[in-house]
C-alpha cells in the first residue's frame, strides 16, 4: 500500500512538473525569437543610416561635365578648395585663372575671403575669353568702378545649396540675378552651372560658363 502511494506520488509530481518545463522551453524558444527579431531590428536600421549618409554624401558633392576640368588632388582640387578661403581656393584652380586675375586687379581678394558665408558664380577662364573684347578691356581699365561691379554681380549673401539655388538673389553690387533649373541643370540668365556646389572654406561656388553683366542703372 505505501509503495503504490509513492508511485502515485511520483506520477502525479511528474504531470505538474511537464507543464512548467514546457513553459520554460517555450519562454526559451520566445527570447531567442525576440533575440533575433531585434536583431534583423538592429540590422535594418543600420542599413537605412548608410543609405541616408550615402544619399546625403551624394547630395553634397560638385555636380557637373566641368567638374571634370578641377584637378583631382592638391589645393587646387575640390578637397584642397574646401580648406581654403574663396578668392585663394580659386587661385589654386586653373580653371579660374582670369577670374582670379580680375579680382586681383580689383583689390577684392580679401574682400571676398574675408565675407562670412557667400555664394560665388564663377566664370571659367573660356567665359571670360568669349565676352566682347571692348567691354572687358573697359572693364580691367576701370578697377574700382566696372570691374568692381562686374565681380560683386557674381556674389551672393548666404551658402546656397543646389536646393535653395533657384531664384532671384540680391548681389554684392546691390542688383539682383535670376537662377533658373533644379537637381543638377541650372542656368544664371543666359550661362549655364557647368561645375555646382563646389565648397571653400567661406563660400558654395558654382563654376559658370558666361560672365554676368549687371543691368545698366
Amino acid at each position: 500500500m505505501i509503495r503504490m502511494t509513492t508511485t502515485r506520488t511520483a506520477a502525479t509530481l511528474a504531470a505538474l512538473a511537464l507543464p512548467f518545463a514546457l513553459t520554460a522551453c517555450g519562454g526559451s524558444d520566445s527570447g531567442s525569437g525576440s533575440s533575433s527579431s531585434s536583431s534583423a531590428a538592429s540590422s535594418s536600421t543600420s542599413s537605412d543610416a548608410m543609405s541616408s549618409s550615402s544619399t546625403a554624401d551624394k547630395a553634397s558633392a560638385p555636380f557637373g561635365d566641368g567638374c571634370a576640368s578641377v584637378p583631382t588632388s592638391g589645393k587646387g582640387s575640390f578637397d584642397g578648395m574646401a580648406t581654403d578661403p574663396v578668392a585663394t581656393a580659386a587661385s589654386n584652380n586653373p580653371a579660374l585663372k582670369t577670374l582670379v586675375t580680375a579680382v586681383t586687379k580689383a583689390d577684392l581678394g580679401s574682400t571676398l575671403n574675408s565675407a562670412k558665408d557667400i555664394t560665388v558664380f564663377a566664370p571659367t577662364n573660356d567665359a571670360f575669353a568669349a565676352m566682347d573684347k571692348a567691354t572687358m578691356d573697359k572693364a580691367m581699365g576701370d578697377p574700382k568702378g566696372l570691374l568692381t561691379t562686374v565681380l560683386t554681380h557674381h556674389v551672393v549673401e548666404g551658402r546656397l545649396a543646389p536646393e535653395d539655388l533657384a531664384g532671384t538673389h540680391t548681389t554684392l553690387a546691390g542688383d539682383k540675378i535670376t537662377v533658373e533649373g533644379s537637381g543638377e541643370a541650372f542656368t544664371v540668365g543666359d550661362a549655364k552651372v557647368v561645375c555646382g556646389n563646389v565648397q571653400t572654406a567661406n563660400a558654395t561656388v558654382y563654376i559658370i560658363d558666361g560672365v554676368l553683366m549687371p543691368t545698366a542703372k
